[in-house]
């Protein structure tokens, strides 16, 4: 019987897309406990090779690359798999996202989302998922968001992405038949990543309360489904996609995967 084990991803190879930080920098962070040697990827080299460093201190004797370019662009992506070699485990974290009204979205802001948070999946997928196929074993995670199934107004044309990345990984699961590659989405509810946390401090600053009362406030306003009523930590959405990746997740398979803390109030 195949038990869980602490190096289950020992002599795998994994490429995280867009993991300086956030969510992305904790799913590189799992993966290298879990024995993968990992590639960090980030559009700044400083901040790629920083990020590399406090990964190398929180994981000892992890196997750790950093690779700078902008998966937004082709030559980036191309770049990007010609450093990363034999990948195995690729994460598509790469997401970015901004608060504009539909009418003022324009065209350019449309393209450049469609072509960090869809395009950047979509050729790094393309070019390293043959070769999984070819050796028979591979794992293939999209990080969607709650957002893809239940679009934000004030973020259509990111809603929108999202929807695209989840649609994207079902059909190229439905390439992957019997052939030990899985391809699955997962979809974070509100995540407090670095970006969130300044969100909150501004909010707290502008209406003179606290950081909790601005938490509490958000949740009220903004996600009132919400389960949990807080952020979710990086860590929570980074365990399940190292569950994902590993050797006893060969079942799970074109699926979209929630960790949205309850926002979604569908039950599939």
């Amino acid at each position: 019987m195949t038990t869980l084990n602490h190096q289950a991803l020992a002599g795998r190879r994994a490429l995280v897309s867009g993991s300086t930080s956030g969510i992305g920098y904790a799913i590189a962070w799992a993966l290298a406990e879990q024995g993968a040697a990992v590639v960090v990827n980030g559009r700044d080299a400083a901040r790629t090779e920083a990020a590399v460093q406090r990964l190398q201190q929180a994981v000892p004797g992890a196997s750790l690359h950093g690779v700078a370019a902008d998966l937004a662009t082709a030559a980036g992506a191309d770049a990007v798999v010609r450093a990363a070699g034999e990948v195995d485990v690729l994460i598509n974290n790469l997401g970015i996202y901004e608060q504009r009204a539909f009418a003022d979205q324009t065209d350019d802001d449309w393209t450049r989302l469609f072509n960090a948070n869809v395009m950047s999946g979509v050729r790094l997928t393309r070019s390293l998922l043959p070769a999984m196929k070819a050796r028979g074993w591979g794992r293939v995670v999209f990080i969607s968001s709650e957002s893809g199934v239940n679009p934000p107004g004030d973020m259509l044309h990111y809603g929108v992405t999202k929807a695209a990345q989840i649609a994207l990984a079902r059909g190229l699961a439905e390439t992957c038949v019997a052939c030990g590659v899985t391809v699955n989405s997962v979809l974070p509810g509100p995540t407090l990543t670095e970006g969130a946390q300044a969100y909150l401090e501004g909010e707290a600053a502008r209406a003179g309360t606290s950081v909790a009362e601005a938490q509490a406030q958000f949740f009220r306003n903004a996600r009132p489904t919400s389960l949990i009523r807080r952020f979710i930590a990086p860590e929570e959405v980074a365990a399940l996609v190292a569950h994902v990746c590993g050797p006893l997740s060969g079942a799970i398979h074109g699926a979209a995967l929630r960790v949205e803390g309850g926002v979604v109030r569908n039950i599939l």
